[in-house]
């Protein structure tokens, strides 16, 4: 089955708790604070794999979480950090965040990482909270948690060449005959549903050409395979332009040809402009000969073709030759130009107070971070909080907004009496 599109949710791994631990060994019943900070949390990274031709992989499993970093242990022992999770993907995957649109990576060269979810950081154990006046902190601080979240995988072939033309025109055996890929052929329409790669070499020259199926008229309008397959045509340096020239299903070749370039330049201005080469296949069958020269008068003379016979291999390596020549002239194919879309941890010295009444409600991700930090039926833990609020300045800013002894102060969904 071939997929190129996927949407998929993703999730870094928590960070581990730190732990509230004392010294013990004989002789020594209850010593200082030792207890060790826990590992950070798994990352979700990407990876671009030559290997991989299409985004099968994530159409049944569609939920990856990173592994979640290991508590703290005594002794200051650092629990062990999550491991990170690698998703590999083809190719020309652009990642993009579902909610948004942004796009976070295009992934276009081999081996190229993105790191996309970064995994929480490990809480602080209970050591780290000593100081002159606080010998003996019976609090630590827990893990960050890290958001889920949903990103969209977009698979757009790189090739060099694209092979474009309607339905059973010949395009297959083509790249059949020029590279070493083995696309299924047979005499019917649509026996292409996928879009088929292959590497041509002649001599010291290489380009990879890519098949493009599902192309007839109203394709830019979704009709047969439609706008599905006319994506992959946009990474594409130039295009092959197959013509049944024998004209043995009762259409018109150049009614063909205009038609494929029609619906080209409805889907994108920049697609029409690609350069193309045009060739006229099937020439070994009967009324072939006439038909070329009915297409060459319409065409007109500024432009070439290229006949063959493709089931034969005749005018093979006369194409080959062509393209080598065309692409020798235009530039190389560049990744995605685009501003990138990062997610980013929030802030976490960010607050904001809220009156409703007499209640007055601290929010932001300080909150966050106290509410990790703060372990409510410890008084040492009680007096961290204390002390950071008075630091930060939310007492003085509670003050100033009319909060007075009884008054009722909501952090983190708890609730305090306000204390002047």
């Amino acid at each position: 089955m071939f997929i190129d599109k996927a949407i998929i949710t993703i999730k870094a791994g928590d960070g581990g708790n730190g732990i509230t631990s004392f010294i013990h060994y004989k002789g020594k019943v209850s010593g200082g604070p030792d207890g060790g900070d826990g590992g950070k949390g798994g990352d979700i990274i990407f990876v671009a794999d030559r290997h991989l031709s299409n985004l099968s992989d994530y159409y049944y499993k569609t939920k990856y979480v990173a592994e979640n970093g290991k508590p703290g242990e005594p002794k200051d022992c650092f629990g062990k950090s999550g491991q990170d999770l690698i998703l590999k993907v083809p190719l020309g995957t652009i990642i993009r965040d579902r909610e948004s649109g942004g796009v976070i990576a295009d992934m276009f060269t081999e081996g190229q990482k993105k790191v996309v979810l970064v995994g929480g950081d490990g809480g602080k154990g209970n050591s780290r909270f000593k100081n002159a006046r606080r010998h003996a902190p019976h609090f630590s601080q827990t893990g960050e948690k890290t958001e889920s979240k949903q990103v969209v995988l977009e698979l757009k072939t790189i090739a060099d060449v694209g092979l474009i033309g309607f339905p059973n025109v010949g395009k297959s055996t083509i790249l059949s005959k020029i590279t070493k890929a083995r696309p299924k052929i047979a005499d019917y329409h649509f026996t292409t549903l996928s879009p088929n790669l292959g590497v041509c070499e002649l001599y010291d020259k290489q380009f990879t050409i890519a098949d493009i199926p599902g192309l007839i008229e109203g394709a830019s309008e979704g009709l047969g395979l439609g706008t599905e397959f006319l994506k992959h045509i946009e990474r594409t340096r130039m295009l092959v332009h197959v013509v049944d020239i024998s004209g043995v299903e009762g259409r018109d070749p150049f009614d063909d040809y205009e038609k494929i370039n029609r619906e080209l330049k409805n889907y994108s201005k920049e697609l029409s402009k690609l350069k193309q080469i045009i060739v006229l296949n099937k020439c070994d069958m009967f009324s072939a000969e006439e038909n070329i020269k009915a297409f060459k008068e319409k065409l007109g003379k500024n432009k070439k073709v290229i006949t063959i016979s493709a089931l034969a291999g005749d005018g093979i390596d006369n194409l080959k030759k062509e393209i080598i020549k065309v692409l020798e002239k235009l530039p190389p194919v560049k990744p995605l130009e685009f501003e990138e879309f990062n997610y980013v941890k929030p802030d976490r010295l960010d607050w904001e107070i809220f009156k409703e009444g007499e209640t007055f409600v601290v929010v932001g991700s300080l909150v966050e971070v106290l509410r990790r930090n703060v372990v409510l039926d410890d008084p040492h833990s009680l007096a961290y909080l204390q002390k950071v609020l008075k630091d930060r300045g939310i007492i003085a800013e509670l003050r100033k907004m009319g909060a007075g002894d009884k008054s009722t102060v909501i952090i983190g969904g708890e609730e305090f009496e306000f204390i002047d």
